[in-house]
């Protein structure tokens, strides 16, 4: 096989694996049963060490609904998906949990 076609299947193959990934998808999010105080040291915790969550900020894009649990959700996700969906980096003191469902 000629190295361009070879280059192709290589492409063709990353791209696959990447919308299998995407359709079996994980979610990190707040759970609905932690106490508001919980969930933002948590959420604190989570912007100060790698989640985005400048859209969050009151003129982000996703700072509407203005609640602790979607603001935790998002901030949780962000940290999450950073962190390549490690082992362990969806817990926030037991205030977070996996989605296997798009909770969008």
């Amino acid at each position: 096989m000629g190295a361009p076609l070879q280059l192709l299947v290589q492409i063709l193959m990353t791209l696959q694996l990447a919308r299998a990934a995407t359709m079996t998808g994980s979610w990190c999010v707040a759970r609905s049963d932690a106490s508001d105080d919980a969930l933002q040291a948590a959420l604190d915790y989570a912007c100060a060490s790698g989640a985005d969550c400048n859209p969050i900020q009151p003129s982000g894009l996703c700072f509407l609904p203005n609640t602790i649990q979607a603001h935790a959700s998002y901030a949780f996700n962000s940290f999450f998906q950073r962190k390549s969906m490690a082992p362990g980096s969806c817990d926030f003191s037991a205030t977070a949990t996996v989605a296997k469902t798009d909770p969008s």
